[in-house]
This record gives structure tokens, C-alpha cells and sequence, in this order.
């Protein structure tokens, strides 16, 4: 099973993990959350990055998905990666993970790429009708 690290800024991932668990009834197994704090050192969240990523990579890779791309979450993110055995994501969002339980047992860069998609597949514009299907009106 593909390890699934989330690395945010402040506690966005514990919390996306709990909306997770909600919807799916459980938490999942192998997934984790690494929370930045705004007075943490780039080289001090690099070192969890990496020991939480080997930790849940059980030899089918881990993919690590941020909140927004150009931050320092996703910078460190971008240190650790390593071709074949990590992948990242950025944008998390609770669309995108339901979309990686669902499939995660496809191979890591496919897993990446339907993150990518559900997580842009999950946001929409509400329209009249969106409603209207929703309460029945």
C-alpha cells in the first residue's frame, strides 16, 4: 500500500485527515499529516519530511501531498522526493483524498495523477441547478 504523507501549513492536514476519517467512517491506514508551523526551520521540517516518509513507505512508495505549490511546505516536499519511490501533489484538498483512498493501490505516478484530478474535478462553482439536485427541490 502506497504511503500517503501530508505536509501543511499549521494543522490543515490533521484536520483534512479527521474530515477523511468522517466521510470514510475510520482513519485509513499509512496516512499522516505533518503540520508547519510559521516559526519552523526549513531544515528542521525537511528532517520530519523525510524520516515520516520513510516511515510509511513499505516498499510501494510514498506520495506526499501539500497545500499550496511555492511554500515552504512544498519546498521541503520538493527536497525529499525521489523518482520511483515519492511522488507530490500540491493543492490538497478533501476531494483529492477521497480520490487517493479510492485508488491508492494503483502504482505511485498513477496515484499522483489521479490526485491531481480529483482534486481539480472537486471544485466547482454552485449553480441553481447543483442545488436543486442536492435538496430535491
Amino acid at each position: 500500500m502506497i504511503g500517503i504523507l501530508i505536509v501543511t501549513h499549521g494543522p490543515l492536514g490533521d484536520d483534512l485527515i479527521d474530515a477523511l476519517a468522517h466521510v470514510l467512517g475510520s482513519k485509513p491506514k499509512s496516512i499522516e499529516a505533518l503540520d508547519v508551523s510559521s516559526r519552523a526551520e526549513p531544515g528542521d521540517i525537511q528532517t520530519a519530511i523525510t524520516r515520516r516518509m520513510q516511515a510509511l513507505d513499505t516498499g510501494k512508495g510514498v506520495l506526499v501531498l501539500t497545500d499550496i505549490y511555492g511554500a515552504t511546505p512544498s519546498n521541503c516536499v520538493c527536497r525529499a522526493l525521489a523518482p520511483g519511490h515519492a511522488a507530490g501533489v500540491t493543492g490538497v484538498n478533501l476531494p483529492m483524498l477521497l480520490k487517493v483512498m479510492t485508488y491508492r493501490k494503483l502504482p505511485l505516478g498513477q496515484l499522483a495523477a489521479m490526485a491531481a484530478a480529483g482534486g481539480q474535478e472537486g471544485i466547482s462553482i454552485i449553480s441553481q441547478d447543483m442545488c436543486d439536485a442536492a435538496t430535491g427541490h
